[in-house]
């Protein structure tokens, strides 16, 4: 690592070729880069005296973690000395990635594995403070129509009301469903306002010819299939 000795902090273009973060990048690829290093990247550059790498890795320890870094609010930023710009590039690659989920569920491809679901899910609802029910509407194949946010509400609680799941898969002309909601608290055990909400849902759908395929519950790092463990 570059020294940062007490008499001047080298700037990273002054660092060996095989240590700057983006020439790694463009020959080893984004993988052989640190959290720290695709950070700076989006950064941009250092603060006097703390170069653009050394300042993505202070800005992780003061958050914490990574995910926390990403999710936490614009004043939070601001306080660690991160100005408009670099914080809006740096959201919007966490957007880019979001989308970039979503058209791998648009690709035109059936859902026939849950797991490009789960990563569409936890990118779009992991890191919401309040919950949040979700609705994918699919077709006669399984294939993504739409990706709905139906209800929105409180750190633990969304008011689902079944009139409306229904009008939207009839909007939509879906032939099958797919729930999802998060917790904010991080857990993925389903309630039993969960389990109730499912089986209401599943009974006024199947009276429209709609099946629910599954009902997902997005934790904090991982996700609950209510399919998977015979709950539908």
């Amino acid at each position: 690592m570059p020294s940062t000795s007490t008499a001047r902090v080298l700037a990273i273009r002054d660092w060996p070729r095989t240590e700057r973060p983006r020439e790694k990048l463009l020959e080893h690829g984004p993988r052989a880069l640190s959290d720290a290093e695709l950070l700076a990247l989006l950064i941009g550059s250092g603060t006097r005296g703390c170069s653009a790498v050394e300042l993505a890795r202070n800005l992780l320890g003061d958050f914490g973690s990574l995910r926390t870094l990403l999710a936490a609010e614009r004043a939070r930023w601001t306080r660690k000395g991160i100005g408009p710009a670099r914080y809006a590039a740096i959201q919007a690659a966490v957007e880019l990635a979001r989308r970039h989920l979503h058209e791998e569920l648009r690709s035109g491809q059936p859902l026939t594995t849950p797991q490009a679901t789960f990563r569409f899910l936890q990118a779009q609802l992991r890191d919401r403070p309040y919950e949040v029910f979700c609705c994918l509407h699919l077709d006669n194949r399984h294939r993504l129509i739409a990706f709905e946010e139906l209800f929105r509400g409180t750190v633990d609680c969304a008011q689902v009301h079944p009139r409306e799941v229904l009008r939207q898969a009839l909007l939509h002309n879906a032939t099958a469903v797919i729930l999802a909601h998060n917790h904010p608290s991080g857990g993925i055990t389903p309630s039993p306002a969960d389990e109730a909400i499912t089986r209401r849902l599943k009974a006024g759908l199947a009276l429209m010819d709609m099946r629910v395929l599954d009902h997902i519950i997005v934790g904090a790092t991982q996700c609950y299939s209510f399919a998977e463990h015979g709950l539908l």
